[in-house]
């Protein structure tokens, strides 16, 4: 069957005018929605990157080229700060990402009288505010914490904050904070495996766990590229929770790039050059993620 647009003339041609119109008409509103949103503060981001700015000149920048970016480039402070945030990345990400499925499928073991009630507590992380979610997970392995408690008592030394004690908790909490997410996902997705394949392997002495590498898996693929791609986006942009554990504090080493970022604009005062590392990040975010994009792309188009 042909495409509407190669059809003839007549009815069939009126009707692919009026599609495409509908079609405008309800997608420019969102349009112009991301047009303001996006594209406007990104070129004004890139145009204030080119200027030397800081509070004392803010209404008269000087124009001074790439001369930013050369200094971001040669800044060491960014690496490392690029590098802590990669390392947050690849491990924190496939670590919510696994504990998500693996407790989407116990939850849908559970009984549906009390399944609400599982729900429910996994999700406060998404009820609290962030700050007071990272503040509450700091304040079990301070001194009058709980974990703080337990650890002196079964380790019998002080639980001290650290460069890597530091790190682990940024994790801790990124684990916390950020699982919630996948195992909502999961468990929708689980709801619409067919009962049919479930019961055919049952029948075939199929284990729990070969129905879960076997059917649970691969049915809920287009998921787990999903979760990934929007997970690596916020893992990125990691900010409140680095920001209270670390109370940039440097001898933690443990600065992601958007605390950098600000730390640069309010600290520093190089407005330009914290814009510079703003436009920056965006690059290498569609780096990270063109990829997968064009990944999931072709697996769509394959299955069509």
């Amino acid at each position: 069957m042909r495409p509407l647009w190669e059809r003839g003339a007549g009815g069939e041609g009126k009707a692919t005018h009026m599609n495409r119109r509908t079609f405008y008409m309800f997608m420019s509103p969102s349009l112009l929605v991301m047009l303001a949103l996006m594209v406007f503060p990104l070129l004004t981001s890139i145009w204030l990157s080119m200027q030397y700015m800081t509070f004392r000149n803010i209404n008269e920048p000087e124009f001074v080229g790439l001369a930013n970016y050369v200094a971001v480039f040669e800044d060491l402070k960014f690496w490392n700060a690029f590098s802590f945030t990669m390392t947050y990345i690849a491990i924190s990400v496939p670590l919510y990402i696994f504990t998500g499925f693996l407790l989407a499928v116990l939850l849908d073991q559970v009984s549906r009288r009390v399944r609400g009630i599982y729900i429910a507590a996994f999700l406060m992380p998404f009820i609290v505010v962030p700050v007071v979610g990272t503040l509450m997970v700091k304040q079990l392995f301070e001194s009058g914490g709980l974990i703080a408690w337990a650890y002196r008592e079964i380790i019998g030394s002080r639980f001290i904050l650290t460069e890597q004690s530091v790190k682990s908790l940024i994790i801790i909490h990124a684990l916390w904070a950020a699982t919630p997410f996948p195992l909502i996902v999961f468990f929708a997705g689980l709801q619409t495996l067919p009962d049919e394949l479930v019961e055919a392997s049952m029948i075939d002495g199929a284990t729990r766990l070969r129905q879960v590498r076997h059917i649970m898996i691969p049915h809920l693929r287009s998921l787990f590229v999903f979760i990934g791609l929007i997970s690596i986006m916020d893992a990125y942009r990691v900010f409140d929770s680095v920001f209270v554990l670390t109370e940039q504090n440097p001898i933690y080493k443990a600065e992601v790039m958007m605390l950098y970022t600000f730390r640069t604009a309010m600290s520093v005062q190089r407005l330009g050059k914290a814009n510079a590392m703003s436009v920056i990040t965006v690059v290498l975010i569609l780096v990270v993620l063109v990829p997968f994009l064009i990944r999931t792309y072709k697996e769509q188009t394959e299955e069509r």
